[in-house]
């Protein structure tokens, strides 16, 4: 069993910056494949971004390239997300998970933290 458990989310204007950090226990993070993902208001949750296991290949979705930075810190059991640039869209709920390798379907969630950015 492998808990997550976020923090770092808050109230931002838009422009400005947050990181998220996410801390595993029960496996460690070198052999997981961590994401994240957002849940906003009146939509679907997505994935935002991930990094394997191993090889730590990395994945954004299109709308955080360039803005968003996912990075792991193995001998801390952790992941990362640095936001940057935020705007208003980025309102969401942000959380951590995690799936072992080769395993399709994420297995492991945090509980999410709130991220909000005015306008």
């Amino acid at each position: 069993q492998v808990r997550l458990e976020e923090s770092g989310g808050g109230l931002v204007q838009a422009g400005g910056s947050l990181r998220l950090s996410c801390t595993a226990s029960g496996r460690p993070t070198s052999v997981l494949t961590m994401g994240w993902f957002r849940r906003a208001p009146g939509k679907e949750r997505e994935l935002v971004a991930s990094i394997t296991s191993y090889t730590s290949s990395l994945y954004y979705t299109d709308s955080v390239k360039g803005r968003f930075y996912i990075s792991r810190d193995n001998a801390r059991n952790s992941v990362y997300l640095q936001m940057n640039s935020l705007r208003p869209e980025d309102t969401a709920v942000y959380y951590c998970a995690a799936k072992g390798r080769g395993i399709v379907d994420w297995e492991y969630w945090g509980q999410g933290t709130q991220i909000t950015v005015s306008s």
